[in-house]
């Protein structure tokens, strides 16, 4: 599919005669649209509703950037020289349509088969004129055996409860359990494609934190300056705490060799489709998690016994996985994302499962020190028959330390390289299932990596290997923190990040301009306490930049004025809440420590003066 999209003042056209047969019908009339984005397009022998969907995401973010919302799909069969069947070109632009409606983008279209006369003015902006050429999935995308065996699982679902009840679904009462229903619709569906837009990443662009790159691939984010100090926060955050659980970090490559006999093996045995490099005449495929680099560096490890359980970490900036682009929106879902990943070799199976169980922990500390209780997400469990029946009361010591139902997919035979694995699901406001934490015992890869230790008994034998993440990905853990922000404020209560997350914890605001060297000094003071804090300069009124602090979710908001400066005392104005308090500065200081003790700080992002700062988004 070709493309060319225009920005336009303008665009008239009058349809003037029928070129085909298949030409839909017309009014011979001139038709005018204003300020309006025209997609010149020409529909391609091969092109697929698959094609259909790249265009209209990579249009739908090109959309966001140009602050647009309406489009003309003007059919164009100049653009190339090896046009799709008429019948199937007007089926695809159809299709376009009826997806870019779904996003609630306004759409129109030109006439299909008609010769036109046109005039259109464009405007004079450097994105106002840009072309794409869309072509189906070819041999750069390596779609494993995984991912068919998936298309054909038969799963019976069921729900587990804390006393160890098998339910099946359609048996169970979800009255009080309204998101677990919701996890079990989507997933018994299997329906990932996302209709439209999720509340985040209105989100992620207003508070200036994220953005879409229209200079790179669908699926591939930007970090503005806040974004990337709260992703970073939450890097090292989740490393520290695999760190005190006895993680051992190691950096491994990003790209690996197709044909190495073990990597194809694993690949092909992994349910994700992933990106092929070509170098030197070899084919290399970008790492979808950090196993490769860790069981090569355990294969070469001398390892006994006493070693077990051995916790390889590693914080992969990045792991790729080439997503289908109808499921790719916001921080959702990515192409390109940051995961923790500790994997834990394991002596035998009795000792794999006392190491689950301390991992299933870590992950929910983790989560609620990111900002989430347990109420905010639900357990799926998915499991081999045999597996379960062997091991019903390890599995349900999982659901009993939760405190509440969960989703189980039992599966009559293994599929994949794991017999077992358990997920952590937050339920957005589109109903959508998205996994955080995870775990799986893998009774494959060991062998097949050639990782062994040294039993007792002086004989060499393989671990089981548990595949953790104990927060999921760091970009869709922000997902989850804007989205039930949203939730909040559906409710009427306030929305905001937790405070040591918040880019800046405390917004002086001086009454006049003299008082800005004071709140400077103060600010300057205060962050050498580990508190961001910065100081609204500019020449508005008080008010205003009282108002734009609250858009900013800024936890804490200090007015300094003459009393101020004369009582060594703050007036604090707690945004979420909703209260003004007089405090001392030790006494802010306090207040902030409390509710960040135990989390990393990293210093303001951008300059202290907001006056000095040029504005992301």
């Amino acid at each position: 599919m070709k493309i060319l999209q225009l920005h336009a003042d303008y665009i008239e056209y009058e349809p003037i005669r029928r070129e085909i047969e298949a030409a839909e019908e017309a009014e011979q009339r001139t038709y005018r649209f204003e300020d309006i984005v025209v997609l010149f397009t020409a529909v391609e022998e091969g092109d697929n509703e698959g094609v259909v969907s790249q265009a209209v995401t990579s249009t739908n973010e090109a959309l966001r950037n140009l602050g647009a919302d309406k489009i003309l799909i003007y059919p164009y069969a100049h653009l190339s020289s090896n046009l799709a069947p008429p019948t199937q070109a007007l089926k695809l632009i159809k299709k376009m349509v009826e997806d870019f409606t779904s996003l609630g983008v306004k759409v129109s279209q030109a006439p299909f088969g008609w010769n036109k006369a046109f005039n259109i003015k464009v405007k004079g902006h450097p994105l106002a004129e840009q072309s794409r050429s869309i072509k189906a999935a070819s041999t750069s995308e390596a779609v494993p055996q995984a991912i068919k065996a998936e298309e054909k699982l038969v799963s019976r679902w069921y729900i587990v409860d804390a006393e160890g009840n098998l339910i099946p679904v359609d048996k169970f009462d979800f009255t009080d359990h309204k998101q677990l229903k919701q996890l079990t619709d989507y997933e018994v569906a299997k329906s990932r494609a996302v209709q439209q837009e999720p509340p985040h990443v209105e989100l992620m662009s207003r508070l200036g934190l994220v953005g879409y790159e229209p200079g790179s691939d669908v699926g591939n984010l930007r970090f503005y300056p806040k974004g990337r100090l709260v992703k970073a926060l939450l890097e090292r955050y989740v490393s520290q705490m695999v760190h005190e659980y006895g993680g051992v970090e190691v950096e491994t490559p990003i790209m690996y060799d197709l044909k190495h006999p073990a990597l194809s093996d694993y690949l092909n045995r992994f349910p994700a489709r992933q990106y092929i490099v070509r170098s030197e005449g070899k084919d290399l495929f970008l790492r979808f998690s950090a196993c490769f680099g860790q069981f090569l560096i355990a294969k070469d490890a001398q390892i006994s016994y006493k070693h077990l359980p051995l916790r390889l970490y590693e914080l992969t900036r990045y792991s790729f996985r080439r997503e289908k682009s109808g499921e790719l929106v916001g921080l959702r879902r990515l192409r390109a994302f940051t995961m923790p990943d500790c994997h834990a070799f394991c002596r035998d199976l009795d000792q794999a499962k006392v190491e689950a169980v301390e991992r299933f922990k870590l992950s929910m500390k983790v989560l609620a020190g990111i900002g989430l209780t347990k109420d905010d997400y639900e357990l799926a469990i998915r499991a081999t028959e045999d597996f379960y029946n062997e091991n019903k009361q390890f599995i349900t010591e999982l659901v009993r330390i939760l405190g509440k139902p969960a989703l189980l997919e039992m599966w009559s035979e293994r599929f994949f390289y794991f017999v077992f694995k358990w997920e952590f699901n937050f339920i957005d406001n589109l109903s959508k299932a998205s996994a955080l934490s995870t775990d799986q015992i893998d009774v494959e890869n060991a062998k097949r990596y050639g990782i062994q230790y040294m039993a007792e008994d002086g004989v060499m034998k393989y671990p089981l290997i548990l595949h953790n993440s104990p927060s999921g990905a760091i970009e869709r853990c922000i997902y989850v923190l804007l989205e039930k922000a949203y939730r909040v404020a559906q409710k009427g209560e306030t929305p905001t990040l937790p405070v040591w997350l918040s880019p800046t914890q405390v917004r002086f605001i001086p009454t006049v301009g003299r008082y800005i060297e004071d709140t400077l000094a103060l600010a300057v003071n205060m962050s050498k306490c580990c508190v961001r804090c910065d100081v609204d300069d500019r020449e508005e009124t008080v008010q205003k930049r009282v108002r734009d602090a609250e858009k900013e979710w800024v936890p804490y908001i200090v007015v300094y004025g003459e009393k101020e400066a004369t009582s060594n005392t703050l007036l604090v104005r707690d945004r979420v809440g909703r209260t003004v308090k007089q405090m001392s500065v030790e006494e802010l200081l306090t207040l902030i420590r409390n509710q960040t003790e135990g989390k990393p700080f990293l210093p303001l992002p951008l300059p202290t003066l907001l006056s000095q700062r040029p504005y992301f988004t």
